[in-house]
């Protein structure tokens, strides 16, 4: 039984016992009235009550007594199938915690294989920046296309995000003074396009990374994003996370470590709001 149908069983014995608990009250109300009116006829029984009065008023009074024999007997029964529930009830809190407790391992379980499948691409990518890296009796390999120039941001996007977003966010950063690695201008006919890529993560101070539904199910993102994790394991603090059209959930189950990082909406602010953001930033160290 999953955590939900638990949860729903809980909540139907729960209005089951609170339907008891209101009959039980209902009953309770009327003895105390029957009750009530069998105490007013005997207190209205004197001396002068004529015989046929008194005859009267006993017949009435063994009505009322009678009629608390039954309510005496449905509150037995309120009190036993309310006990019962109780039972139930306490049964289902112990099956919903188990649930939940199940659900939470289960939790556990598929962050600590996110996190190990993280250190493999890392260790896969380590390798492969080494390889890259490395020169033999120091000359470049044919495929290196590495430059001196030093960039503030690298911006990881996929390219279908380009018109909806990465473009204006580009163009408002560069308007700004910000140097950018941005893809469309660094990569030319030609050219290897990891050894662009690596080139432009290594000579990065931050790494923008345009979180979308097209993102997260890209090869090239996942790589780009995996260079940014190895290098703020050495670095620091280098990703920057932005949201685009996409939920809370979605980045949840791509990467719980990006869903609990603080990050920017292109929902809430515009290109230039984030120029900004980033300036602050760059400001702060520098």
């Amino acid at each position: 039984m999953s955590v939900d149908q638990c949860m729903r069983n809980l909540n139907q014995i729960d209005k089951e016992l609170a339907d008891l608990e209101k009959k039980l009250a209902e009953e309770l109300k009327n003895e105390a009235n029957k009750i009530k009116k069998i105490n007013d006829i005997s207190n209205s029984i004197t001396k002068t009550t004529s015989a046929s009065s008194y005859s009267s008023k006993m017949k009435q009074i063994q009505g009322y007594q009678n009629d608390l024999a039954k309510i005496s007997s449905k509150k037995a029964d309120i009190n036993k199938r309310i006990a019962d529930k109780r039972k139930k009830r306490l049964d289902a809190m112990q099956k919903l915690q188990k649930e939940q407790s199940n659900e939470a391992k289960k939790i556990e379980k598929q962050q600590k294989q996110t996190y190990q499948n993280y250190e493999k691409h890392i260790k896969t990518l380590t390798s492969q920046i080494s390889e890259l890296s490395n020169y033999n009796n120091g000359n470049r390999n044919i495929y290196s296309d590495e430059t001196n120039e030093e960039y503030d941001v690298f911006i990881s996007h996929a390219s279908e995000d380009k018109e909806s977003f990465a473009n204006d966010l580009y163009n408002s950063l560069n308007n700004a003074g910000i140097r950018v690695w941005y893809d469309e201008l660094c990569i030319s006919w030609g050219d290897s396009l990891r050894s662009k890529i690596d080139n432009g993560l290594r000579k990065s101070k931050y790494g923008i990374v345009i979180l979308s539904n097209y993102y997260i199910n890209k090869g090239w993102t996942q790589y780009e994003l995996d260079g940014l994790f190895q290098i703020e394991m050495t670095g620091g603090k280098t990703i920057l996370p932005i949201w685009h059209n996409i939920s809370k959930k979605e980045v949840q189950d791509f990467s719980p470590t990006l869903a609990g990082r603080m990050a920017l909406n292109s929902a809430m602010m515009t290109p230039d709001e984030i120029a900004e953001e980033l300036i602050n930033i760059l400001n702060l160290n520098q």
